[in-house]
């Protein structure tokens, strides 16, 4: 019989070895079809302010502007030591990410042997679950920071046991997460209100309501201070810049923006588990079990948050993605012990191992369909945006001037000075973002050369332009999108 120790050990290395697995798996299929880069362009800004840290010394997307368009300064900061290194950016991403999906595993096998102690199985199922979740692999080869928050928020969590008393590491981790997403001060909640409702004098509760909050302000305030320093604002430019460009969202009622953002949740094994999370509340109720309830409420919370204030589902829900983590612990506890209170039955037996074999297959396939949506992902982004940024760096001047809306993959490759539409470098753009005239006086104002942009997302700024260059991918145009083009913007050039 193994020792505890032993099995730990085993545990890990069957999660590790899942982890690198799956990484490889999505990278390498991509890399097969000819693509070999991120999903989304925006990880292409994290690197380019990783590179300019190394080699610049500064925090900026344009060498000598320093600016708050990186909403993750923990994750590149992360993202340099490829650059310090001499490693390929992929490549490092694909390690962070195997580490990243490593410490989700093993948190979620954790915190789930925790709330269940008759589950006792030398595999670690629950941590497996996890790493063969399509939507969390996929953002754990993002280059994004979304799985390392993922993270995080299970670190969170786990501080918040009925046997832990070191509430100082709760609030310590949420000052981290902070770093990583300004969305991770919201973990506050969770925390005050696990310490207020646990049994105890009143002394206890506000010497560890004390512990949670000083700690997280010793990395909160140094946050704040650093985006004043690098961006004029307490907060990164990126948090009112995606609000205002996705404002016309918030017409829709509320119920309908919740469902919305919802529906990537059931995009997988989510869909099977959603019985289990209804359930969970009601026997959570019933065993006061206040770690499930906690997490439950911050669930609730975070996905009615981004309902009032940024309602878009788009890259497979990569602003929810954070919150799924709890929904699947959530839905897998609660259908066990949904199970663990039916009697032991032929049927109830051949029940069990029904549910069982349905979650597997419908992960399994939902794993393959995530390889082929992130090959798709990476496609695109080659496609239109890396052969764009391209195009930009052997066809203009070195002291050109572009404007575009997705500046990553240009100011990285490019090398030319970008003006950013979207306001995430250039955040006087945010109170015009969608004012195509406005926009038309400021790229003026701006001395611009070049536009680069989708035509659609600016129909009326490209009229009477003459087109340059157009991508001519295959792959945006079978998903439904359009070819990005390059415009020439002054005239006498």
């Amino acid at each position: 019989m193994k020792s505890g120790w032993q099995n730990s050990l085993l545990q890990t290395c069957i999660l590790l070895l899942a982890s690198v697995l799956v990484i490889i798996l999505f990278i390498s299929y991509s890399a097969s079809m000819g693509y070999w880069g991120f999903p989304l362009d925006d990880a292409w800004i994290h690197q380019v302010y990783a590179r300019n840290l190394v080699f610049h010394g500064e925090w900026a997307f344009n060498p000598g502007e320093p600016s708050g368009g990186s909403t993750a300064p923990l994750w590149s900061l992360l993202l340099s030591v490829a650059f310090l290194i001499s490693v390929q950016p992929v490549v490092w991403v694909a390690i962070l990410g195997c580490l990243t999906l490593l410490g989700i595993g093993l948190l979620a096998e954790n915190l789930f042997r925790t709330w269940s102690p008759k589950y006792t199985s030398t595999i670690p199922w629950i941590g497996l679950f996890f790493i063969l979740e399509w939507h969390l692999i996929w953002a754990a080869a993002s280059g994004m920071e979304t799985a390392l928050f993922s993270g995080l928020i299970l670190g969170v969590f786990w501080t918040l046991r009925e046997n832990n008393r070191r509430y100082w590491l709760a609030g310590l981790l949420i000052g981290i997460s902070t770093w990583i997403r300004p969305d991770g001060m919201t973990l506050l909640g969770p925390a005050f209100m696990f310490v207020i409702l646990r049994s105890g004098d009143y002394n206890k509760k506000v010497r560890h309501l004390a512990e949670v909050l000083g700690f997280f302000l010793l990395l909160f305030i140094p946050y704040l201070i650093f985006n004043l320093m690098s961006a004029g604002d307490i907060w990164p430019t990126t948090f009112s810049a995606k609000q205002a460009e996705y404002q016309t969202s918030l017409s829709l009622p509320l119920l309908e923006r919740v469902w919305m953002i919802f529906l990537p949740f059931l995009a997988g094994g989510g869909v099977i588990l959603l019985p289990g999370v209804l359930a969970s509340v009601w026997i959570a109720l019933q065993k006061r079990m206040l770690p499930v309830l906690t997490m439950f409420a911050w669930m609730l919370g975070f996905i009615l948050l981004y309902a009032i204030r940024l309602p878009v589902n788009y890259q497979h829900g990569r602003y929810m993605m954070p919150a799924m983590g709890c929904y699947f612990l959530i839905g897998l506890w609660g259908m066990a012990q949904v199970m663990n209170r039916w009697q032991e039955t032929r049927l109830i037996w051949v029940a069990k191992r029904f549910w069982i074999g349905t979650l597997a297959v419908i992960v399994f396939a939902f794993l393959y369909l995530g390889i082929k949506a992130y090959q798709t992902d990476v496609a695109i982004i080659e496609t239109e945006m890396v052969r764009t940024a391209g195009w930009i760096k052997q066809n203009t001047p070195p002291e050109s001037r572009i404007a575009a809306h997705d500046i990553g993959a240009l100011g990285y490759f490019a090398n030319r000075k970008i003006i950013d539409l979207a306001g995430l470098v250039n955040p006087e753009v945010i109170p015009i973002i969608r004012n195509e005239s406005a926009l038309s006086d400021y790229l003026e104002a701006s001395e611009v050369d070049y536009l680069v942009t989708f035509p659609k997302w600016y129909p009326h700024l490209v009229v009477g332009k003459e087109l340059l260059f157009s991508t001519g991918g295959l792959v945006s145009l079978q998903a439904g999108g359009e070819n990005m083009a390059v415009y020439s913007w002054r005239v006498n050039k």
